[in-house]
């Protein structure tokens, strides 16, 4: 009886690490893809997005020293106001989930 029962907690252990494993690949992958959308912006505006159960937030940091007036670009509907952007300052935009697609940053 403890052969059988040490086995299916072998087999659980390996289980869950396979899980935990297969997790942080996919959390990687979409930082990944986060990090590959720019918009039209130069390197130095830092952009990234956090999604909730209903709704993203896309941000962008004005990292380059000069003011600069930019934009949250969206995939699937309308984009954020234009927005005057002083060095160091962060602008956000808040969408629904489903259906938009984070494109970043982009001047108007």
């Amino acid at each position: 009886m403890s052969i059988k029962l040490r086995k299916s907690l072998t087999a659980l252990a390996i289980g869950g690490a396979a899980s935990i494993a297969m997790l942080t690949a996919t959390s990687t992958g979409a930082v990944a893809d986060t990090a590959k959308a720019q918009g039209n912006t130069p390197a130095c505006v830092v952009i990234w997005q956090k999604s909730g159960w209903a709704k993203k937030t896309g941000y962008a940091r004005n990292d380059c020293g000069v003011r600069m007036r930019y934009r949250i670009d969206w995939s699937y509907g309308a984009d954020s106001r234009c927005f005057t952007v002083d060095p160091g300052q962060t602008i956000s935009s808040t969408v629904p989930k489903a259906p938009r697609k984070f494109n970043g940053a982009s001047y108007c």
